[in-house]
């Protein structure tokens, strides 16, 4: 049987592993940072509609630039972050951030290029970056996860990337990063500065936006996502907003019709009826905050979270502790740096089993 070595693939991408968390068939499934509380059957119905609307044109491609989305998302951030001012001119859209991230490597990044993160982050940047052909650079986090201004201007001023990638909150860590310490980063970096808001509806009030930092930044993108507070995983729809310059850059690296008019309709669906997919952030947020002090009060090392999910440990043997909570039924992510867990904020339900196993694991 041939194997992936036979073939003439790049040499670049041997050895490489793909990316992917566990999927597997367990009560309580914490690992993937999804919102846990699925749509209502009113907005089931909503969704059900919409689709059968575009339906009888499926044999016609779909709006190319998703404009009507792409205004309809620009005036959420409008709402999510009041003054932005935001235009759809100033927002794109693709199937889920990662696509995103990848249009930006594709049109900013690239071979004899470099992209620099500060990790612990999110693992999708440096692997994006190489199979981009980018040159990825790690420049660390400090020690309690956060980042101080003056050591991400040094890392910048060292290595002169072409895109640098923040990440607020952080993934795993949950950390979010203060505005200075972005506005130091635009300041001297000589390229792009990509700010991965993922998680940002769940950050804790009076935690700003990089989306206030957009005027005068052409440099300057800010991601989301409709995967987490949206609790559309299964839509896959990420977005950024951006001075229109860099749209005009990634309509030349994205493919033709990459936004099916089926993806199109639900994501615009799901925006009009923000208010009920987002109720449930202030519910996800006041989990968090009491699994942080439960933790905490087990004598555990918490991260602060500004997410839907908390990082903890630390435990000489990580894996036996994942293992252990996995024979209960419940399934968390062995992610981040090493003796440190991390665990999704589920409902109720879901939090009291984790907090039986992990007692039980302990």
């Amino acid at each position: 049987m041939t194997s992936l070595n036979d073939l003439p693939i790049r040499d670049d991408l041997r050895g490489r592993e793909p990316y992917g968390a566990p999927q597997l068939d367990v009560p309580y499934a914490l690992n993937t940072n999804e919102n846990p509380y699925p749509p209502s059957e009113a907005l089931v119905k909503a969704v059900g509609e919409a689709v059968m609307d575009v339906a009888g044109s499926l044999n016609r491609y779909p709006d190319r630039d998703a404009v009507a989305l792409r205004d309809d998302l620009a005036a959420f951030l409008n709402r999510d972050t009041p003054g932005a001012g935001l235009t759809g001119r100033q927002v794109w859209a693709a199937n889920g951030s990662n696509e995103i991230i990848q249009q930006i490597l594709q049109a900013f990044g690239g071979p004899g290029r470099t992209a620099l993160g500060f990790e612990p982050s999110y693992s999708m940047h440096p692997i994006i970056t190489g199979v981009s052909g980018t040159r990825w650079i790690d420049a660390h986090r400090d020690e309690d996860f956060g980042l101080a201004p003056e050591r991400a201007v040094a890392a910048v001023a060292e290595h002169r990337p072409d895109v640098v990638f923040l990440t607020s909150p952080n993934n795993p860590t949950g950390t979010a990063l203060p505005l200075e310490a972005i506005e130091a980063v635009l300041a001297a970096a000589p390229g792009m500065v990509v700010v991965d808001e993922a998680y940002a509806e769940f950050r804790r009030e009076g935690t700003p936006s990089a989306l206030t930092l957009l005027p005068g930044n052409p440099r300057l993108i800010v991601t989301r996502t409709m995967s987490k507070a949206f609790a559309m995983a299964g839509t896959r729809l990420g977005y950024l907003a951006a001075d229109p310059a860099v749209i005009d850059a990634l309509l030349l690296v994205r493919l033709p019709y990459h936004l099916s008019a089926v993806t199109q309709a639900v994501a615009r669906t799901a925006v009009a009826h923000e208010a009920e997919l987002l109720g449930s952030v202030d519910v996800l947020r006041r989990e968090r905050d009491d699994l942080v002090a439960w933790l905490r009060a087990q004598g555990l090392t918490v991260a602060d979270s500004d997410a839907n999910f908390v990082l903890f440990g630390r435990f000489a043997d990580r894996r036996g502790v994942w293992r252990s909570m996995l024979d209960r039924g419940v399934l968390i992510r062995e992610v981040g740096p090493p003796e440190w867990l991390r665990v999704s904020v589920g409902t109720p339900g879901e939090m009291a089993a984790f907090r039986t196993a992990l007692k039980e694991s302990l």
